[in-house]
């Protein structure tokens, strides 16, 4: 049977496997990809609006980004034009950042700069190019994040199409009963005394970490005399695709079947390792770049980012769990990819080991399919990552002067001062990695890249998309801290 067959007659099955959220399962939204059966002549409708999950056997109220059936999120065409009506059922202030897209810098979903919130009951018509195939994803610029105001953002490429595998998409998510302003006046309040960063101080603790940073690499980590801190909030759960392991997600899939598993990385302040298990994957795209193929079971994903990453299920079927385990923690979530008729069993929600400490071997390993073109470089910018867990105060130095002009050439080399890992993003555009630890590199095209403590990196991109565009991390609670700038262009006020 054609897979793609296979698949369409598992649509109803997939709708069934719905969850409490009252969504369509993202594994249904995987199918709504495929190319329209008449043109579109009005825009996507996208709703914000709230609804209510089941976590931990407690009922808890979030946000929704829903088109009109139900269905979490957009998958787009790639090539097409991105016509979207965007409306609020909430009532409070909001915006939504189409994370991994490049619109013109009006459009770009951050409050004030320069498009004005969304009001309750407001709508927002966008258009602009798509762009090329790939995982994005969109998510509130604020708070809000932190309450599930995200949802996945798929543009297929007419190849994508044509192969004959199923695409399976896991958002990750950190989920607090407390308020996402709640967290962050504890943190503010408590520090690293608070009793809520699980900290890793002392030699003892960096030596005993050493076997668990990813890649079995220690480079950009802390010195063995020096303190780091891996995660600041013990969250009351880890979710995939809104479920917990609890009562997770499983999907349908093919006995010799191919699968694309799209991994966005949604949480606010939580990294992950992906462990596929029993099954080999086949890394080959970040950030929804392509990348060379990097074969694996293994596969860190920090906070804003995405992996695709391909998968083979046996002749003989059965069930695989494919989870998202908690950086330098035992706590971890995921999905079950399971055939007709397979023995699905509990996977507990907490391993016997803590999660890999990510690194960046992975990152020094990774190759891009469409590097820049090679040119000079017109201009050099230097930033320095700053601030501690004490005052949770956070911050980059070096921002004044980060001008560029259309049409250069732009080095940002970016060093992290601190003694928290930063995924750092920038907005409106992709950028390669050409430096790591002062180390050139042909790296992957990606949006957002993680600076472990003590390490540097350096990105390059080209101008060509006119605005102000932030620069950040992508840990909710250090950006609201001030770990966030902007790169201008000359004539933008």
């Amino acid at each position: 049977m054609n897979r793609r067959n296979f698949l369409n007659g598992l649509m109803a099955g997939a709708a069934a496997l719905g969850t409490s959220t009252g969504l369509r399962p993202l594994c249904a939204f995987a199918q709504q990809a495929g190319p329209s059966s008449a043109p579109q002549m009005t825009p996507h409708a996208l709703s914000i609006g709230y609804r209510t999950i089941e976590v931990k056997g407690k009922s808890a109220r979030v946000f929704g980004l829903v088109r009109p059936d139900g269905t979490p999120g957009l998958a787009l065409d790639a090539g097409t034009e991105f016509d979207v009506m965007l409306s609020s059922a909430i009532d409070q202030p909001t915006l939504i950042h189409w994370h991994g897209l490049t619109p013109p810098w009006a459009a770009d979903g951050v409050p004030d700069n320069p498009a004005a919130l969304l009001k309750p009951s407001e709508s927002r018509h966008y258009t602009f190019p798509v762009g090329a195939g790939g995982t994005h994803w969109m998510h509130a610029h604020t708070l809000q994040e932190q309450n599930l105001l995200a949802a996945p953002l798929i543009v297929q490429a007419a190849d994508d199409k044509l192969r004959d595998e199923q695409e399976v998409i896991v958002l990750l998510h950190d989920f607090s009963f407390l308020s996402a302003e709640e967290l962050l006046a504890k943190l503010k309040g408590n520090g690293a005394s608070g009793g809520m960063p699980a900290h890793l101080g002392s030699m003892q603790g960096m030596a005993g970490m050493q076997h668990m940073v990813s890649g079995d690499n220690m480079a950009g980590m802390a010195t063995p005399a020096m303190a780091m801190d891996v995660n600041d909030i013990d969250y009351d759960a880890y979710l995939a695709n809104d479920q917990t392991l609890d009562d997770p997600e499983i999907v349908k899939v093919e006995k010799g079947g191919r699968i694309r598993l799209r991994i966005i990385n949604g949480a606010t302040a939580t990294a992950f390792t992906i462990d596929t298990g029993s099954l080999s994957g086949e890394l080959f795209a970040v950030d929804g770049q392509g990348v060379q193929p990097v074969a694996g079971t293994s596969f860190p994903v920090s906070m804003g980012q995405r992996l695709d990453i391909r998968l083979s299920i046996p002749k003989d079927g059965g069930a695989f769990p494919v989870l998202a385990l908690r950086e330098g923690a035992l706590e971890r979530t995921g999905v079950i990819l399971a055939t007709a008729g397979a023995d699905v069993r509990r996977v507990a929600d907490a391993g016997d080991a803590k999660g890999p400490v990510l690194g960046l071997g992975l990152e020094q390993r990774l190759l891009s399919l469409r590097p820049l073109a090679a040119r000079a470089t017109d201009r050099l910018f230097k930033l320095s990552l700053g601030g501690d867990m004490a005052s949770y105060a956070w911050g980059i130095d070096g921002t004044d002067g980060l001008v560029v002009k259309r049409g250069e050439r732009i080095e940002i080399a970016i060093t992290n001062s601190s003694m928290m890992a930063h995924p750092m993003h920038l907005h409106g555009h992709h950028f390669q990695v050409v430096g790591i630890n002062g180390t050139p590199v042909a790296g992957a095209v990606r949006d957002t890249v993680l600076l472990p403590p003590m390490a540097s990196v350096v990105l390059a991109f080209d101008a060509d998309n006119p605005g102000r565009w932030p620069l950040h991390c992508h840990h909710l609670y250090h950006m609201a801290s001030g770990m966030m700038a902007f790169v201008t262009y000359d004539g933008i006020g």
